[in-house]
């Protein structure tokens, strides 16, 4: 067990070492509590003890202390839908066959916040452990494996 913890940060620390900055910004602003009130693009920063999504001048930061919920799906899941989180911009409504959402739901400024970004699988991947890691609670991925029984 501490080895695959130990393996598991080592790749969290090459990973954001080894990340370049990206010439095209992957992070969409797609819905939350706070925030711009249109779809943005941005980039998301990770720091010790925070994620920082930036897009233009807008800037939303949670702390890794504050999260109660992650999730990487194809839509934005009914079980946060059902919280009634008082939404600035509303996530769209919808699936797909591909991961493509990145939720996250945290406690700040007295009550529940959202934060929902739009971001491509390969975008996303390097990011996962590191989060998973610095946040000490795992990231809810959608599976979409297809199995073929013989």
């Amino acid at each position: 067990m501490v080895w695959l913890v130990l393996v598991a940060a080592l790749l969290g620390v090459q990973g954001a070492a080894g990340r370049e900055k990206p010439k095209e910004l992957p992070f969409r602003f797609r819905g939350g509590t706070l925030g711009p009130i249109e779809t943005c693009k941005g980039v998301l920063e990770t720091s010790s003890y925070e994620l920082t999504f930036r897009c233009g001048t807008d800037a939303i930061a949670v702390p890794y202390s504050s999260i109660t919920l992650m999730q990487y799906r194809a839509d934005v899941s009914r079980k946060v839908r059902k919280m009634k989180l008082h939404w600035k911009l509303e996530p769209p409504v919808g699936g797909g066959n591909e991961n493509r959402y990145f939720t996250i739901i945290y406690n700040e400024s007295g009550g529940r916040q959202g934060l929902v970004l739009e971001v491509s699988p390969a975008a996303m991947r390097p990011y996962l452990a590191e989060i998973d890691l610095r946040a000490g609670r795992r990231i809810d991925v959608q599976n979409h494996e297809v199995y073929q029984y013989r």
